[in-house]
Parts: structure tokens; sequence; C-alpha cells
């Protein structure tokens, strides 16, 4: 997968639940000696769990977010001479193979309107609740 925004979120969200996770285990072997640390050790768990599901919400999101949009550039020659015509495209996996996706003309339709547009095919087409 592609850098993106939400991915790279989630990364950062499971680094956090796992440093939290680690020092929750740890205040739990202290427990033995202080009393207060169990009730700590539970927050920093209950954090942890927190943050991992944060994580395991964006992904979804990182996928959808993970598209490639350009401009494709067709000739047609004709008898009365050629002329090029410009559309927008967009691709992504599925599965193990990769989807084309016509989207429009770059006359009707700007980078943002042809990004949005893939965005909600890709979620039709993997089932994945679009949250733009």
């Amino acid at each position: 997968m592609h850098k993106t925004e939400a991915g790279e979120k989630a990364k950062e969200l499971k680094r956090e639940a796992r440093e939290l996770a680690r020092d929750a285990t740890a205040t739990k072997r202290a427990a033995k000696t202080l009393p207060d640390a169990r009730e700590k050790a539970r927050e920093l768990q209950e954090e942890a769990d927190k943050a991992r599901s944060e994580a395991v919400a964006l992904r979804p999101v990182a996928r959808l977010e993970d598209l490639n949009v350009w401009i494709i550039e067709k000739t047609k020659t004709t008898k009365k001479g050629s002329r090029s015509y410009r559309y927008w495209m967009a691709n992504w996996r599925e599965g193990g193979k990769v989807r084309n996706v016509h989207l429009g003309s770059c006359g009707k339709m700007d980078e943002e309107t042809a990004r949005q547009k893939a965005r909600a095919i890709k979620a039709e087409a993997l089932a994945i609740k679009d949250r733009s």
C-alpha cells in the first residue's frame, strides 16, 4: 500500500498502542510493591486497546485513500484528420488484480472531482463505507 494520511495515522496509533501495552505490563509487575500500580496498569491497557481499535478502524479508510488518478490521451485518426481526446483514469488493486476505471472527460471534470468519483467507485467495489 502507498503512503496515505490515514495509513500513517494508523501506524502511529499502532506504535502508541504497543508502547502503552508495554508500559502496562511493566506497571503490572510493579503492582506487587506499589498499591496504586494495578489501577494505573488497567488504565494504560485500556488506552492501548483504544488506540489499537482506532488503528484497525483506519485500515479501510487508508485503503480507500490509496488511489491513482491520471490523465490518458487517445488520438483517433479518421479521413478528416486526427483528434486527441483526454480523459481521467484511476486504478487500484482488487484481490490480486489491478482494476482500471474510466472516470470521464477532462473537459467536464477537474482532478478533485475525478478523485471523488474514483473514491466512490472504489468504495462500492470493495464494500467500504466512504467517510469523506
